[in-house]
């Protein structure tokens, strides 16, 4: 994989400058403006980043891989991405400037979806299928790991390689019986397109003994260094969208429907509720608030990709997050 270090001009000049009255902040999603990018755009309309001197803008993205590269060559300061894609591309590209510093997805939602009427309701159940999944895809990275740990024979399953825009359209058709995707994305994408409620089986990797973290706030390191004020400022800002989202969540649909009024409300009010109950408001994040790590889980699970993946260089997990520039304010508790 090809890292180009060369910092766009408009970047150089910010990693000079303190935090000032308004600091330009553009900000690369990891996908299209669904439910759960809807907290990122409450914050923006409730004034919660430019109270804290940011001018934030939001971009959609094309995959949980998509934000790393923008980041780390500095196209954005900060995004959204895996953080287990992000321990590869670092092994990879080891003098990348680009780490973690808040977890969003304290459970992550790789999934395997598939249908019962076509015979897919356990692991096991994929072998002699087709499998859809898209090669940029978070869920599909870390399948060998679901693989392993639920011990189905890979070799007994025909990998499809397909697009975002088609996966769900092929199983929904009935071209393959299951796809790899994120859980409330997939899930509801389907319900768009027709299939019942009854026929659309979810298997959650974190249930199969998937030990992993999924999505956190990336930042390029260079621009943290020279802007930690910026970065804390727009974390507390995150976490506070967050918060409302979950106490009202229609306010923070409203905004994300000002970006994207072709979208469902309904459709993605549901969406939004599914990545809060099972992949943000975790019982540790209930307990310890948002943003933060457990060392223990993050030690294992580099030890689970360590199973799967030959890293270059021994892995250290000081690399991929640092949690320095969460603030200490309180704000983090979402409950």
């Amino acid at each position: 994989m090809f890292f180009n270090k060369a910092l766009p001009a408009a970047l150089i000049a910010a990693l000079g400058t303190p935090l000032m009255a308004e600091t330009d902040l553009p900000f690369a999603l990891d996908w299209k403006f669904e439910g759960p990018s809807a907290p990122y755009f409450h914050a923006l309309d409730a004034g919660y980043f430019s109270d804290a001197g940011l001018t934030v803008t939001i971009s959609e993205g094309a995959g949980s891989l998509d934000a790393i590269p923008k980041v780390a060559t500095g196209a954005f300061p900060i995004g959204f991405a895996d953080i287990n894609s992000l321990m590869r591309f670092l092994d990879q590209n080891p003098d990348a400037p680009v780490t973690a510093v808040m977890m969003v997805y304290d459970k992550p939602p790789f999934a395997i979806v598939g249908r019962e009427s076509l015979g897919v309701t356990e692991p096991s159940d994929l072998e002699g299928k087709i499998l859809g999944a898209p090669p940029p895809d978070g869920a599909w990275a870390q399948f060998p790991i679901f693989a392993a740990e639920t011990g189905i024979d890979v070799d007994a399953i025909t990998v499809e390689p397909v697009g975002f825009p088609t996966r769900e359209p092929m199983l929904a058709e009935g071209n393959v019986a299951a796809i790899t995707g994120f859980s409330f994305s997939s899930t509801l994408n389907l319900k768009r397109l027709g299939v019942p409620d009854d026929d659309i089986s979810v298997m959650l990797m974190a249930d199969y003994g998937v030990d992993l973290y999924g999505n956190a706030i990336i930042v390029n390191t260079d621009f943290a260094e020279a802007n930690p004020e910026a970065v804390t400022a727009f974390l507390g800002a995150v976490a506070m969208g967050w918060k409302d989202a979950i106490a009202t969540p229609d306010a923070a649909i409203a905004a994300l429907m000002e970006r994207n009024p072709a979208a469902d409300a309904g459709l993605e009010t549901e969406r939004l509720q599914m990545a809060i109950d099972g992949n943000v408001l975790t019982d540790y994040v209930k307990e310890n608030g948002m943003g933060g790590i457990d060392a223990a889980r993050m030690a294992n699970a580099i030890e689970q990709t360590k199973s799967v993946y030959e890293f270059q260089s021994e892995p250290d997990a000081a690399l991929y997050f640092d949690g320095s520039y969460l603030p200490d304010d309180g704000s983090l508790m979402l409950q």
